[in-house]
């Protein structure tokens, strides 16, 4: 048993079993310093946060200036200028047709934002629909409402009393898209159904699943034929992740509700926000105050979080970060392309920068000991890789240079060894 030092209790970690956590002293580009001076090539930006690099210096830069002028500000009854050019900067970039911003902290958070505004969207037009639609193995976060709408399974097994039931639609595997599109058709014909939540051609925590913008795109017309409410769950695949701002624009759609996190202040800072439709809105403005949208946290809109997101959006505007995600596919393309006919690995994919292959062994899944044993195999190499269980997926910030891929790729192929996996199967 490893107890860290200090009386933390670290996220997604078995203190029975885990190492001691590492104390990083400093971040730089795309690496994680040490206390002890180790260079760790932080190939997954640190839990999917980090888009330009850490500590990106105009975004720095911002945060120290708007620490000058504000703190926290309570936003019921009050605003601030940060907010209101950020919700201005939000709606100009969005796909279009999403009108209105509502901020809070976190991705989960957003998420939950998103389900009360469907459900009072419809409460609110005296058109009541209590159902959720929700695409197998999904994550959307880990308080109650996003745990809710996620996959079932070891992540919300201690908590299944307080899940409310929902309706889960297969995912769209090459070859079986009809399925899940018949599936939402069934679902959405018996007509209570308030919203499909999905994550936008990429299931991260899933096993970082891919499916085809297609899909999405007649996802989309299916909802509108039965009113119901699209949610698109951009907290990971936001700010060019799957090769464009949102993922939503490959398909061509607008959702009804977008929510966006992470990349928000290029990691940073916790923030996040979720854009609805005018409707949405207008549904809940009345002068009857029992139809008020009935959400907050503390630190809603916090100006300085609001300061970093203004600032990464600067950088988007003014450095080439939509040519750096373009190379960064391309070089994720060109080195994962060599494990695709390696029988050690299977379903090697890539959307984006984001590239992901399974290793090929019988023991898979979030809690198989390939996780662990793979982890430490990586950070040994000074490389922060956290397979989900088998599933090694590579999704680095966009500073990263071929080098470092090359790094972690060839670190990659030496990983079956570890598990002692050998042509497709593990060794006796």
């Amino acid at each position: 048993m490893t107890v860290p030092k200090a009386p933390l209790w670290h996220p997604f970690t078995q203190h029975a079993t885990e190492p001691v956590p590492l104390p990083v002293a400093r971040t730089e580009g795309a690496f994680l310093v040490t206390e002890d001076g180790r260079r760790i090539l932080d190939a997954i930006s640190s839990w999917w946060v980090i888009t330009h690099g850490h500590r990106h210096p105009a975004i720095a830069a911002a945060i120290r200036a708007a620490t000058e002028r504000l703190d926290q500000v309570i936003f019921a009854g009050f605003t601030h200028e940060p907010a209101e050019r950020l919700a201005e900067a939000l709606v100009r970039l969005a796909p279009p047709g999403l009108a209105r911003v509502f901020l809070s902290d976190s991705g989960s958070t957003s998420v939950e934002v998103a389900l009360k505004m469907a459900l009072g969207y419809f409460r609110n037009i005296g058109a009541p629909r209590r159902r959720i639609a929700v695409m197998e193995h999904g994550y959307h976060g880990d308080t109650i409402g996003a745990m809710s709408v996620g996959a079932r399974g070891i992540f919300t097994a201690a908590y299944e009393p307080l899940l409310f039931s929902v309706d889960p639609i297969p995912f769209p595997e090459e070859g079986r898209e009809q399925a899940t599109l018949d599936a939402l058709e069934a679902v959405c014909r018996e007509g209570d159904t308030a919203a499909l939540v999905v994550e936008p051609l990429v299931l991260g925590a899933g096993g970082m699943r891919t499916y085809r913008p297609a899909v999405l795109a007649e996802l989309r017309r299916i909802c509108t034929c039965h009113g119901v409410l699209l949610v698109a769950d951009e907290v990971m695949t936001g700010w060019g992740r799957t090769g464009t701002l949102f993922a939503c624009e490959a398909a061509g759609i607008t959702p009804d509700i977008l929510c966006t996190s992470k990349g928000l202040t290029g990691g940073f800072l916790p923030l996040a926000a979720t854009l609805c439709r005018e409707e949405i809105f207008a549904a809940h403005l009345s002068s009857d105050r029992g139809r008020t949208f009935f959400h907050s946290s503390s630190f809603t809109a916090n100006p300085i979080a609001c300061a970093a997101a203004l600032a990464n959006i600067a950088v988007w505007e003014q450095e080439p970060v939509a040519e750096r995600v373009t190379h960064l596919a391309r070089m994720q393309e060109e080195r994962i392309a060599r494990f695709r006919g390696d029988r050690r690995f299977t379903g090697v994919r890539r959307t984006g920068t984001i590239a992901a292959l399974d290793l090929a062994v019988p023991d898979a899944g979030y809690l198989a000991e390939a996780g662990p044993r793979l982890r430490a195999f990586f950070l040994a190499r000074n490389i922060l890789l956290r397979p989900l269980g088998n599933v090694i997926y590579v999704l680095p910030p966009y500073c990263v240079t071929g080098a470092d891929l090359d790094r972690i790729y060839d670190a990659v192929a030496e990983a079956p060894e570890v598990l002692a996996v050998r042509s497709g199967a593990v060794a006796a």
